[in-house]
């Protein structure tokens, strides 16, 4: 039976803390590490009802998008709901862990959650996230220690590409020369005497964050007292598949059919989907923010996109991007939007551990709105 330990590392593996803005308050918020995870339950919110469900089932781990506390406490009696969330929680010995705005942009988060929930295909972020920083290494040595320093360099992290390590690339052969000095104690060569040697140039890139590591490495490797390398930092390709939001295409209709499509894929709330635009414009290429996403109104404005569907759209910033003759805005509930990305986290966790244990989508609408006259 896997640990709570196990289901966080996953679940981390798929949406890294360290991706969360840093405001957010993200990952493990209460349980012990050790203890064995049988049920594990998927929600948008961690109310009070959800806590409630997740007790029943006997469920070892709730799992939401939502923060708890997003702010800090003194305390969390059972006389406020946050306090009564998770009281009940504790008393029934359900771990409690968030992913929020690190499941936002990953791949498998929140956004393309939605986007596939909404047919969408040809998926593309509306902003990249940025690249891993990356440094490039060249050194050149003797072909004889060739071996040696490449081997060293990559035990200290370099040349990790994806799902391969040891990856370095070597140039034929060419001469370099030199000239030691008084003072120097070469390896090869001679005071004072010009020497030509025949050597090869490494090539290797590494994560920026190794630099120091992987320098030290190929000096201590290197036979010369004085080697001759340089590194230099690589731009980013703007290549990532993760970032905020998303951008994709469906088979064309108008305004009027793709939100009755939208409102389809989606679970019914009171708020339902508003939209605003022609109601006979051609739909093709589609912009998709899950939770609030009138942030991004002035960057999808920019955007070669015939519609905006996100949820929590203001009054005047709707207006004032109408006006200046933007994609169609299709608002659809926050709590809808963010849903489509609970069975996909589910499914993930099945995926990874089989019948190991048993998950389960929570069946509470936690919209906070229930009428609409």
């Amino acid at each position: 039976m896997p640990t709570l330990q196990d289901v966080t590392d996953l679940i981390h593996g798929w949406y890294p803390p360290s991706t969360a803005d840093s405001w957010d308050a993200v990952g493990l918020v209460y349980g012990d590490p050790g203890q064995s995870v049988k049920k594990v339950l998927f929600a948008v919110d961690p109310t009070p009802a959800v806590a409630a469900e997740a007790a029943e089932w006997k469920a070892d781990l709730l799992v939401v998008h939502h923060p708890l506390f997003l702010k800090g406490v003194t305390g969390f009696a059972a006389t406020t709901p946050k306090g009564r969330t998770l009281h009940t929680l504790a008393k029934a010995d359900c771990a409690l862990l968030t992913a929020h705005t690190n499941a936002d942009q990953a791949v498998g988060g929140v956004s393309e959650a939605l986007a596939h929930a909404l047919g969408l295909t040809d998926l593309t972020p509306i902003i990249p996230a940025s690249s891993e920083p990356v440094d490039k290494l060249t050194v050149f040595v003797p072909a004889d220690a060739a071996a040696p320093v490449r081997a060293s360099i990559a035990e200290a992290g370099a040349g990790r590409i994806g799902d391969y390590d040891f990856a370095s690339f070597t140039s034929a052969p060419g001469q370099g020369r030199f000239r030691p000095l008084d003072g120097a104690n070469p390896m090869i060569g001679t005071i004072g005497d010009l020497e030509t040697v025949e050597e090869v140039r490494i090539e290797v890139v590494l994560a920026r964050s190794l630099r120091t590591a992987v320098v030290r490495a190929m000096l201590a490797a290197h036979p010369y007292e004085e080697p001759a390398y340089d590194v230099v930092q690589l731009a980013d390709n703007g290549l990532t598949t993760t970032g905020t939001g998303r951008i994709g295409t469906v088979a064309q209709v108008t305004l009027t059919e793709f939100a009755e499509s939208v409102a389809k894929a989606l679970p019914a709330t009171s708020h339902g989907v508003r939209v605003a635009g022609d109601p006979e414009r051609p739909i093709k290429r589609v912009a998709v923010c899950g939770g609030a996403g009138d942030f991004l109104l002035d960057r999808v404005a920019g955007l070669d996109v015939d519609a905006y569907v996100t949820s929590d759209l203001r009054h005047h910033p709707a207006a004032e991007f109408l006006e200046k003759g933007g994609p169609a805005l299709v608002d659809i509930a926050h709590w809808a939007a963010e849903s489509t990305w609970l069975p996909v986290v589910e499914q993930r966790l099945v995926d990874a551990l089989g019948d190991a244990v048993e998950t389960r989508v929570s069946t509470i609408v936690t919209d906070p709105w229930t009428m609409h006259l």
